[in-house]
């Protein structure tokens, strides 16, 4: 289901836990890298698992100004991808099709490879706090582009082929790690970057990118070397499934004392977040194809959390995890270490009847590097406390996703706005929403 313009106000009537089954295919943070990937190789590429997601739509139709023919698979979620004839794009349609999403600037190192050149726009995502653009630049002129920034965006050229280089992220960033290697497995000689990220979405595009023919090693100290190679060819790969999502579902069934079952959730990249949801007092049951998660009854208990990149607790969990511990007996201390704004949500929260407190201070862990920065990075979450509907303003993905959790457990109706966003990185969430029971409806049009 699409859901859009006139349907992008949500009505939640709340109350009812969440109980059934639903499906989670490929991660939101490594399909759209996959397929720009395809941008490199020489040969189709072939991948599956893909998920209906705005982010997919994106990627796909910037592939297509570019020239690569993007067609559906033989099986469901399947895509081939044949970057046979790469060819410049229009900047307006570029402009047209990024919209609001920072997928674009991976386009540059696979660009600068094929054409010698590549035209980012103006960039968006989510306001959660600083993704610095910058930085990806910074990276590219490292490798040997030349980038002239335009009033439209930025223009990048690469005279001559682009060369290995060292690089030390000043913090392990997902994007900043996917654009070294991106760029890295074509250029002359060898790039070693230190201080990378590595979370399970980094490991599967560097098996894409394994599987096209590059030389990738990966060491345990965050430190990847890349020995670039002359041609790459294409890949079949199945993505690894969302595990953002699969945690997302699971903090909705504990906030509504519920009982999901999540279709393709995977132990091994959520190990972490099953400690924290055991110790909160939710109770999950694994099996071949699928994690069950459920409320067990009782009282759930406070805990401290502190997100971190992984293997520590992603910020990717922390809000709807937040929206369960509003539900929790006694004091609850949440230390956000990676985005400095991401818990400005709470305030909608708060509006429902939960008692969070923010503070500027690095709260029940230690001091990471917004600690002396004046933001508002940890709170204390007091319950529990009863929700009440309220009228809701997605602020971005997970907190949208977050706030529908909250409506969905508290008792009344809210009306949820802008809940398009949240087609971003969850797949026919609507659908899902009603498969689960939960009592949802657009204005005008009744759907569970």
């Amino acid at each position: 289901m699409t859901v859009n313009g006139a349907d992008d106000v949500l009505l939640v009537h709340g109350g009812t836990p969440l109980e059934g089954e639903i499906r989670v295919r490929g991660a939101k943070n490594l399909v759209p890298k996959a397929m720009v990937a395809a941008l490199l190789g020489s040969a189709p590429s072939r991948l599956r698992n893909v998920p209906d997601i705005r982010d997919v739509r994106v990627v796909r139709g910037l592939l297509q100004l570019h020239g690569v023919t993007v067609r559906p698979g033989e099986e469901p979620g399947e895509l081939v991808l044949d970057p046979s004839h790469v060819e410049s794009a229009n900047v307006a349609d570029i402009d047209a099709h990024a919209g609001s999403s920072r997928i674009p600037i991976l386009f540059c190192g696979p660009l600068l490879h094929r054409l010698g050149h590549a035209f980012i726009p103006g960039l968006g995502g989510c306001d959660i706090g600083g993704r610095p653009i910058d930085f990806h630049f910074e990276v590219l002129r490292q490798f040997g582009a030349k980038i002239e920034k335009r009033a439209d965006g930025q223009y990048l050229e690469a005279p001559q082929r682009l060369r290995g280089t060292k690089i030390r992220l000043p913090y392990p960033s997902v994007g900043a790690t996917e654009q070294v290697l991106l760029t890295a497995v074509l250029a002359e000689g060898v790039t070693e970057l230190s201080n990378a990220a590595v979370e399970p979405e980094i490991e599967d595009l560097i098996c894409v990118l394994q599987k096209m023919g590059a030389i990738i090693a990966m060491d345990t100290d965050r430190t990847i070397r890349i020995t670039g190679v002359d041609e790459l060819g294409g890949y079949t790969h199945r993505a690894l499934s969302d595990r953002l999502e699969a945690a997302s579902w699971a903090s909705a069934a504990l906030a509504t004392e519920g009982n999901v079952y999540v279709r393709g959730a995977q132990q091994r990249s959520m190990m972490t977040f099953l400690n924290t949801f055991r110790k909160v007092g939710g109770a999950f049951e694994i099996d071949d194809e699928g994690i069950r998660f459920w409320h067990p009854g009782g009282r759930l208990k406070s805990i401290a959390l502190e997100t971190d990149v992984h293997p520590g607790f992603q910020t990717d969990w922390q809000q709807p995890l937040v929206v369960a511990l509003t539900q929790a007996t006694g004091l609850s201390i949440v230390h956000e270490t990676v985005y400095e704004s991401r818990l400005g949500f709470t305030s909608a929260l708060n509006q429902m009847g939960a008692h969070i407190q923010l503070y500027r201070e690095c709260l029940g862990g230690s001091d990471c590097r917004f600690g002396q920065r004046n933001f508002l990075h940890s709170a204390v979450v007091s319950g529990p406390t009863k929700l009440e509907g309220a009228d809701l303003v997605i602020p971005d993905l997970r907190g949208g996703f977050s706030y529908l959790i909250a409506a969905l457990a508290a008792q009344g109706t809210s009306r949820v706005h802008g809940i398009d966003l949240i087609n971003r990185g969850y797949e026919n969430f609507m659908d899902k929403l009603v498969e689960l029971g939960a009592k949802v409806e657009l204005p005008g049009k009744a759907l569970g």
